[in-house]
């Protein structure tokens, strides 16, 4: 790695209370859960580092120390990885952290949750997200059931098709403050499509709703409101929507994993 190139923001927090995933597995902290024998967290930050795009990694949480032990010990010592501990939400920890020389623009973020994440993921969402100031990494439902057909996520239906997140979004530069600070506003309705719309004005609700817009005009029309260029990146990777938040998806990432060797 380098100076130059992107930071990636790891998201390793939880929300308050007891983690039914982390519980699951006898955890505390849902990034420490293994998945086909290692932690996910060490899964992803791996996946990271061996990104040619990536100059350096800061895992981010509540006690981001708690983290660095077992099989994410490792990550202590490692080159170019540092932590910062978050704030009282996901969208004000990473406003917190961007454009500092703890981690410069541009940035990736993604998710300790993710441990399906390949370099080819991460290398096709930078190379995506050129030319946008926001860039959201999404998954088609074709693409996603095409090969996991009993996958059960949360949809976002627009004109053209429905769509998932990839726990992918690439930040470029000081014009992402506003979208998230919008981000903020709305994480409470994170996983509620209508509601999350809903912020940026009646009339794109309700093309949202008729679906007389695809998902790539609401973006766009959203970041006019902000004064940002943002757009989606649609991966052609089903894996890249599969994140382990229930005890069936940890099964069917073990099982991918497996297959991988």
């Amino acid at each position: 790695m380098t100076d130059a190139g992107w930071t990636a923001l790891l998201l390793a927090g939880q929300r308050p209370g007891v983690d039914p995933l982390a519980e699951a597995f006898g955890q505390e902290w849902k990034a420490l859960v293994q998945v086909a024998g290692e932690a996910m967290l060490s899964r992803v930050a791996k996946t990271l580092l061996a990104s040619p795009s990536i100059a350096r990694v800061v895992i981010v949480g509540q006690h981001p120390d708690q983290l660095l032990i077992g099989d994410c010990g490792w990550l202590a010592n490692a080159p170019g990885v540092s932590t910062a501990v978050s704030n009282s939400g996901i969208a004000g920890s990473i406003a917190a952290l961007s454009g500092t020389s703890h981690a410069p623009w541009p940035i990736l973020v993604t998710t300790a949750d993710h441990p399906l994440l390949t370099v080819d993921m991460v290398e096709a969402m930078i190379a995506g997200a050129a030319d946008a100031d926001v860039a959201v990494g999404v998954v088609s439902s074709k693409v996603l059931l095409a090969a996991y057909p009993e996958n059960k996520r949360t949809w976002l239906k627009f004109g053209g098709g429905a769509w998932t997140g990839a726990n992918l979004f690439a930040l470029a530069s000081a014009r992402a403050r506003p979208a998230l600070q919008a981000w903020s506003a709305v994480e409470r309705d994170r996983k509620k499509a209508i509601k999350l719309i809903w912020h940026f004005g009646p009339l794109l609700a309700v093309r949202a709703m008729t679906r007389t817009i695809t998902l790539a005009g609401a973006l766009s029309k959203a970041g006019l409101r902000l004064g940002a260029i943002v757009k989606p990146v649609a991966l052609p990777f089903a894996e890249a929507g599969i994140d382990v938040d229930k005890p069936s998806d940890h099964a069917l990432a073990e099982q991918i994993l497996t297959k991988r060797g």
